[in-house]
């Protein structure tokens, strides 16, 4: 019986193969002291053939780690560079990023809100890949808040901007915001990669 597929966006691209969930799948909150895993970790490892998941206890931070099914370190990215292993990063309203190397068996999953995107995790896990051999990336932007939706007070709307003036936004009630993703996507062009928006 062929497991349900828990991706709303699926793609391979290089060597990878790589999706995007919503809401109903369940993958939990991060690792758990307990050992138990969240209930959709099994079905996304079956989607993509019975590789084994990566964790990371995300903590809006720069930090890049090798995906390694038997850890769990802190970091907001993980750099997969074996076959067999999904890297998982999780979100609510932060921007979720897969960066493929189209030619090597390289990629990473990032984990980008404001304050992660401020610190410079998406140009930390470019330079990560880049240092094992990357040279072909390409990367892809999952769902987030968007910028017309996200309200901020002016304060923190100025932070982001200070460090990436394209993360300012405004809502759809005329009120200040933040778009995280707009921010991504400006830093991964001046970093000479291409992105698509999902």
């Amino acid at each position: 019986m062929t497991p349900p597929d828990p991706f709303w966006f699926r793609a391979r691209a290089g060597r990878a193969e790589f999706g995007f969930t919503d809401a109903r799948t369940d993958l939990g909150r991060g690792p758990t002291s307990d050992g138990e895993a969240a209930p959709d970790l099994a079905t996304v490892s079956a989607a993509l053939g019975g590789a084994r998941p990566a964790l990371m206890r995300q903590v809006h931070g720069a930090a890049v780690a090798s995906a390694d099914p038997d850890a769990a370190p802190e970091a907001d990215a993980l750099v997969v560079d074996r076959p067999g292993v999904v890297a998982i990063v999780r979100v609510a309203d932060c921007t979720p990023i897969v960066v493929v190397d189209l030619e090597r068996p390289l990629a990473a999953v990032v984990h980008a809100g404001r304050v992660g995107m401020a610190a410079g995790v998406v140009p930390a896990a470019v330079a990560a890949l880049r240092d094992r051999g990357a040279a072909r990336l390409e990367a892809w932007i999952g769902p987030r808040a968007c910028g017309a939706c996200y309200e901020v007070p002016p304060a923190m709307a100025d932070e982001v901007a200070a460090v990436e003036p394209t993360a300012r936004s405004t809502t759809r009630a005329g009120t200040t915001g933040r778009a995280i993703g707009a921010g991504v996507l400006a830093q991964l062009a001046r970093l000479g990669v291409p992105a698509n928006d999902r």
